[in-house]
């Protein structure tokens, strides 16, 4: 499977994460993967004829959105397949569908289901386009179109930052203190944003930095990474990534279908 990355436009750099192009040319279908949670939603738009992946041992013929929040996803994209990937940084797809996220967190949904009318249109254009660059640019320029400027919001545009930047280490108490927000308040808005509750949302992002401690520092032990990514023990670091991977934390570093 060919994978090629664009840069993204500046306009939508405080939104989007990546963005891409993936095309299985080959005479088979791609290997199966299993890709980790990371709260963070993705649309895939086809513009091939044939389907675009199965997901979970669901076929997916057309361009799809992914709420990849807290639950790995096993796929396999089908050969002749041909999709243009968008990843949004957390809480940052609310912006651009007219869904509360907690309705389809954890869940894999047609793009037209989520933006009716519009998906085909877009595969459309996709399809007829002379090539990848193009295709780039025409998706960049509908999200532009889709953005809602008006739903920003700074007590939670704050919260998400400092929960990343803390690597997830914040609790919830002090995120609230710090944010001048009632606890409950800020647990709707995790919802409605994210799809997750902050105290979920805060454990996915310590589960992704350690994931990246992993990638990091090769060398250390399991014991070491567990007590830099800020887990009080190792049996909540097991927990957590049997929880989010389906593995014991060494037997992840020892397989080789795992996409983190």
């Amino acid at each position: 499977m060919h994978i090629q990355w664009y840069n993204v436009i500046p306009e939508l750099r405080p939104y989007v994460k990546m963005i891409c192009t993936m095309d299985c040319d080959e005479d088979t279908d791609a290997n199966q993967i299993r890709v980790l949670p990371d709260a963070c939603v993705e649309i895939f738009v086809n513009y091939t004829d044939t389907p675009v992946a199965v997901i979970e041992n669901e076929l997916h013929k057309r361009s799809i959105i992914s709420f990849r929040m807290s639950r790995p996803v096993d796929v396999q994209m089908r050969k002749g397949a041909g999709c243009l990937a968008i990843c949004f940084h957390s809480g940052m797809a609310y912006k651009f569908f007219q869904i509360p996220m907690y309705k389809l967190s954890n869940t894999t949904a047609a793009l037209s289901d989520v933006w009716t009318g519009l998906a085909d249109e877009i595969e459309d254009q996709l399809a007829c386009a002379r090539d990848n660059n193009t295709r780039i640019h025409i998706a960049q320029n509908y999200l532009v179109q889709q953005l809602n400027r008006e739903k920003n919001d700074l007590q939670i545009d704050y919260c998400l930052q400092q929960a990343q930047l803390s690597g997830g280490l914040l609790s919830v108490s002090k995120l609230t203190n710090h944010a001048c927000i009632s606890q409950r308040h800020l647990s709707r808005k995790f919802q409605q944003r994210i799809g997750l509750s902050p105290k979920e949302y805060l454990r996915v992002c310590r589960f992704v930095q350690s994931l990246q401690h992993m990638k990091k520092y090769p060398a250390f032990s399991l014991t070491e990474i567990a007590c830099r990514s800020g887990y009080y023990d190792q049996a909540h670091f097991n927990r957590d990534y049997r929880t989010y991977t389906g593995y014991a934390p060494g037997e992840l570093a020892r397989v080789h279908h795992v996409l983190y």
